[in-house]
């Protein structure tokens, strides 16, 4: 199904965000891949802040921000209650996109490292240098086996297809192939935080 953000956002985004919350309760296995932002899960209310007023001023939907960030954040509660596990794929890139300032940044990477150290949550990077056996594509979420949710400019498309969803999932798989984990992934994350200093 694609449904345009227009439509969806008319009343602006705090409603969005409430509309996935059935979902988010009821999946069990996420597998997430974020080419551009932090994922809204593991989010700082700064930094949700600063991307939402930006998305509210850019389409000119009315402006919800703080019920909006609140409601987001209240959406995070999957992350620490239920039988929730949680895959996660970004580009490094994702780690350079400075969204809200230095400031806002440092502590959203600073989140992250500390979100990669829960025990029901798997934090991939794929490194900006690494040799490519799967290009970048559209960021996408994976919820069990059931639906994925795709954000493209305009809209939100959900796939139900299996074939599809067959796709997505090897998609991610060779993604996770090129990513870092533990260790490497903290490294790339605390370099990121590093250049915040230096810029």
């Amino acid at each position: 199904m694609y449904v345009e953000w227009r439509r969806l956002c008319r009343s602006g985004l705090r409603q969005l965000q409430n509309r996935s919350v059935p979902l988010y309760e009821r999946t069990r296995r996420f597998r997430v891949y974020e080419p551009g932002v932090i994922p809204g899960l593991f989010q700082t209310a700064d930094y949700a802040r600063a991307l939402m007023g930006a998305i509210i001023s850019f389409e000119g939907y009315p402006d919800d921000t703080e019920t909006a960030v609140a409601a987001r954040m209240a959406r995070q509660r999957v992350v620490y209650e239920g039988d929730h596990r949680f895959a996660v794929l970004l580009e490094e890139s994702v780690l350079r996109a400075r969204i809200g300032g230095p400031d806002v940044m440092a502590a959203q990477l600073g989140h992250l490292l500390v979100a990669a150290n829960l025990p029901r949550v798997s934090l991939g990077i794929i490194p900006s240098s690494v040799d490519r056996a799967m290009w970048p594509v559209e960021g996408f979420w994976i919820f069990d086996e059931e639906l994925i949710k795709v954000e493209l400019a305009t809209a939100g498309v959900t796939v139900t297809q299996p074939r599809e969803i067959a796709i997505y999932a090897r998609t991610f798989k060779a993604l996770a192939d090129m990513a870092v984990y533990g260790a490497g992934a903290r490294s790339v994350i605390t370099e990121a935080i590093n250049a915040l200093s230096r810029a």
